[in-house]
């Protein structure tokens, strides 16, 4: 079980600090939407999305994964949060995490195209890293411990996201600027794009045992099914079928497995 003590002073500004990182995340995206300032991340998201396309619909999950980024940030600052291994551990790469998705709205706002595809790519790495470092210590969670659910869920929904939101973000500028490979046809590589958020979304969650991480990743691949049925139905139903994979083999994994490890990883 994670350890528990009081927060030393480095790590209590650590925690303003996320906290400050989650606000920055929050007040961008909104921020950008009643300003009206750019393109908006829709208006970005649409511009070449004739490889991958995902419903307008999906990306109302924003809101969910922002409440839960707020609740993960505020608990930190709580006199009566204690430090864990897991809020040390998930700290700093959140806040990376944080600064990265609110930088990804200026690039999409500004059409820095290369720049959403490295801050997307980059905000993802930094919290997988640490979530499949600490992999054993969430696996040995109780199911009522508070750093299962307002640590481990805000992060793990938020890392699922931008699994799906990643390729679907690089398909877009490739196709944008006629960079796809010719070694395959666009739905082809539609296609490979999904099977690997697949595997990843299941691979993962072998790891930390949770559903939290493939739950966005199977209503982005819903939204996709949405969105490409009436102009590309094999893509459509391998997307389709994909979420329904990852929805059951979440299931799977993190309930008719055992949470205890045998080993530390």
């Amino acid at each position: 079980m994670s350890s528990v003590a009081r927060p030393t002073p480095a790590q209590q500004t650590r925690r303003v600090v996320v906290l400050c990182a989650a606000l920055f995340s929050i007040l961008m995206a909104y921020g950008q939407m009643g300003l009206g300032w750019g393109q908006s991340a829709s208006e970005f998201s649409a511009d070449s999305d004739t490889t991958l396309k995902v419903a307008g619909f999906a990306f109302s999950i924003w809101g969910v994964i922002y409440l839960g980024l707020l609740a993960y940030a505020v608990r930190q600052v709580l006199p009566q949060t204690g430090e864990s291994d897991l809020i040390g551990a998930m700290g700093w790469p959140s806040v990376l995490a944080f600064i990265g998705i609110g930088l990804w709205i200026v690039a999409a706002a500004m059409d820095w195209e290369v720049a959403t595809i490295v801050l997307i790519f980059g905000s993802l790495t930094v919290l997988l890293i640490p979530l499949l470092t600490y992999a054993g210590r969430i696996r040995s969670l109780d199911m009522k411990a508070r750093d299962r659910w307002l640590v481990v869920w805000p992060l793990s929904l938020l890392a699922g996201w931008l699994t799906i939101a990643s390729p679907v973000n690089l398909l877009t500028v490739a196709t944008g600027n006629g960079d796809l490979p010719a070694l395959a046809t666009p739905t082809m590589w539609a296609v490979i794009a999904v099977v690997v958020v697949a595997a990843l979304a299941l691979g993962v969650t072998a790891r930390i045992r949770t559903m939290a991480y493939s739950l966005p990743i199977s209503w982005g691949l819903l939204g996709a099914f949405v969105a490409e049925q009436p102009r590309n139905a094999p893509l459509a139903w391998t997307a389709l079928l994909a979420a329904a994979v990852i929805l059951v083999g979440a299931v799977i994994l993190s309930f008719g497995l055992k949470r205890g490890v045998a080993r530390s990883d």
